[in-house]
């Protein structure tokens, strides 16, 4: 038997927010979901309301509840189903989000990675990088474009974006070691993140870089990544080759 949340006194009972914290509504919505989930308070199983009627009840926006639910998705603690609605699917386990890099990839694999730094520069924040980082546009960022090449051969061409408020980026450390290394070796910790993965051609200039010819499916991912305070640290942009790199994902049956 499904059971369910139906009252505004029993949702609002699990998640008490603080708005006047620096932490982002939305990463606060997500913990305590969570932490409701792992403690058995939201049972698997049990089936949540709509975004729209959760935002209402916490008193939150829409976009802010859909990004809190997007959070459990990833983490396998919700499944969305059309028909059927949201759903909690497990709580026993407690799992935190190891992020890792395509250079931690191919170290764990036994390969070793080689890196050429194109440019690492502080540029102005784009409208789309300023809302990523939680900027304002015009902000100074650092840019770091990357070409990353395994067995001699190039994999992938990666833009990354940070704030140089948080720390500074050495090109020869580039060289040497992963984007997200440095940052954890900054003290910085990775606790989540939101990525999308797509498909396109490449351009010419891309093709040539990755050693592809021109229009050759490339790979796509777009990422934001946050510390344990839900404040994006990090966003990047990157394209792989497809003939060389595919993306494993586990799924989960709900």
């Amino acid at each position: 038997m499904i059971s369910r949340v139906p009252r505004l006194e029993s949702l609002a009972a699990l998640v008490d927010l603080d708005k006047t914290s620096a932490v982002p509504l939305y990463f606060q919505v997500a913990q305590q979901l969570e932490a409701a989930i792992a403690g058995g308070m939201l049972p698997p199983g049990t089936q949540l309301d709509s975004e729209i009627e959760l935002a209402d009840q916490l008193m939150v926006s829409r976009p802010t509840m859909r990004k809190a639910m997007e959070i459990l998705v990833d983490k396998g603690l919700i499944v969305r189903r059309r028909g059927v609605g949201t759903r909690v699917v497990q709580s026993q386990v407690r799992r935190p989000l190891e992020l890792s890099s395509l250079y931690d990839d191919l170290k764990s694999t036994g390969q070793e990675p080689t890196t050429t730094v194109l440019s690492n520069t502080v540029k102005p924040a784009s409208a789309t990088v300023a809302e990523a980082l939680g900027l304002a546009e015009g902000a100074p960022v650092i840019a770091i474009a990357r070409l990353r090449m395994a067995h001699d051969q190039p994999l992938a061409k990666m833009r990354n974006y940070l704030s140089p408020m948080r720390l500074e980026v050495r090109t020869d450390a580039l060289e040497r070691q992963g984007l997200y290394e440095l940052i954890r070796a900054a003290g910085i910790r990775l606790h989540a993140a939101t990525q999308t993965v797509g498909a396109r051609n490449a351009t010419a200039a891309e093709a040539r870089l990755l050693g592809e010819s021109r229009g050759a499916a490339v790979l796509t991912m777009e990422r934001v990544a946050y510390d344990d305070s839900g404040t994006p640290v990090e966003y990047g942009t990157h394209i792989y080759a497809a003939a060389r790199y595919s993306f494993r994902m586990n799924l989960l049956m709900g």
